[in-house]
């Protein structure tokens, strides 16, 4: 059956990647789509959207929507529905493409368009449909970081919501359909394939496209069907590492390797927390949960991208729930209870790490070094310092390396 939805195509990435160069090629090529498009920018004056005027045959305010001085994935979500809501009143056109800022979170804005948002009256679900969600990195800025051992991205934290721009990028990487590499005219074939391996460890079902000068086929990102809300939630690379059992995975392409780490004992608290802060350069990304000793209420996240690590409080362990909860989580995944322990539930540590040129053994040593010992199993764990005290995640390290 064919739906008679609006297709939704959003554009995620840096500053710089060339999003709007992208947008362009598209919005000027023959594909026979009457094309609306919102441009968010976060500056007051949106720079991005007076460019697609100028570069494309769009004009008016009937046809490009301009998202100012904020994010859709936060502070402008009800303002882009208010606005996606009159353009689909008027129904001039037959697909819609949005490019988020810089900063934008994709996860949110993916949100926005499949369930809707509670401050807005306009539902989206009757009349949209998200199609693709795409990221456009830039190849020579990964390259660069690669060789130099610097951050993954330059762009300094100019929103409120206290998430480096690295930990949005890596977002924007792991939560995609279609992955533009774009100029890759500035890089070497063979550091674009290793780049291309970092990038399908972090993204494993995402289409990988190179482009040069933002120069896409309008096929590669409108009219894909690609994005699939449920699935694209739970297969980012982390994740789809997390759910396999293997602990270490020894195949290694272009120097990047990953592996899992899993523990059924706590940490201690302070010493993980010293070794999150000195984690080695070469790891790209981590991520996962963590049982701290004494936080036996509350699961432990780390995230680190590039050389941003934030770790604190997660999300809660099913061994806290009233039993009647616990037993709907069963019945509904029933693999829950495979490591299931007597007397601790599921509490546990399980963490993934993905590194470029990366010696796991000697990190693997050091995290085993902060488990408890047999001695302090037995001790009081509520007599540990607690550095992951706020309800936050705190910024453990950032270094320009």
């Amino acid at each position: 059956m064919v739906s008679d939805r609006i297709p939704v195509t959003v554009l995620s990435g840096p500053l710089g990647a060339g999003k709007t160069t992208v947008l362009n090629h598209v919005l000027t090529a023959d594909h026979g789509l009457e094309v609306a498009v919102v441009v968010n920018d976060m500056g007051e004056v949106n720079v991005d959207a007076e460019h697609v005027t100028q570069q494309s045959d769009l004009g008016g305010d009937q046809e490009i929507i301009e998202m100012s001085n904020g994010c859709i994935c936060c502070r402008l979500r009800g303002d882009m529905l208010e606005e996606v809501g009159r353009l689909a009143d008027r129904r001039e056109f037959d697909y819609l493409l949005v490019e988020s800022s810089g900063i934008s979170e994709p996860i949110p804005v993916a949100q926005t368009f499949a369930m809707g948002f509670e401050d807005a009256d306009f539902d989206p679900t009757d009349t949209y449909e998200l199609d693709t969600m795409v990221t456009v990195v830039n190849a020579h800025s990964f390259w660069e970081s690669f060789d130099s051992g610097s951050a993954l991205t330059e762009q300094e934290l100019d929103d409120d919501s206290g998430r480096v721009p690295e930990e949005v990028l890596l977002d924007q990487i792991e939560f995609c359909d279609v992955l533009l590499l774009n100029k890759c005219d500035l890089v070497p074939d063979d550091d674009l394939e290793e780049i291309e391996t970092v990038l399908e460890r972090l993204q494993p079902r995402a289409e990988i496209v190179r482009t040069e000068f933002g120069d896409v086929a309008p096929d590669d990102i409108l009219g894909t069907d690609r994005f699939d809300f449920e699935r694209a939630q739970s297969s980012a690379g982390w994740k789809h590492e997390l759910k396999h059992d293997h602990y270490h995975d020894p195949q290694e392409e272009h120097g990047v390797t990953s592996f899992v780490y899993q523990r059924d004992r706590p940490f201690h608290p302070e010493r993980i927390a010293a070794l999150l802060a000195d984690l080695p350069d070469e790891l790209i990304r981590a991520k996962g949960f963590f049982w701290s000793a004494g936080r036996e209420d509350v699961a432990m996240g780390i995230d680190k991208a590039g050389t941003s690590v934030r770790a604190g409080p997660s999300g809660q362990w099913l061994a806290n729930l009233p039993k009647a909860q616990r037993e709907q989580y069963f019945a509904a995944r029933p693999g829950l209870k495979d490591d299931w322990d007597e007397e601790w539930g599921d509490r546990m540590t399980r963490l993934v790490f993905i590194g470029r040129e990366f010696d796991d053994e000697p990190l693997i040593e050091r995290l085993d070094d902060c488990v408890l010992s047999d001695t302090e199993m037995d001790e009081d764990w509520g007599r540990y310092a607690d550095p992951f005290e706020p309800e936050d995640r705190r910024e453990l390290a950032l270094s320009s390396r």
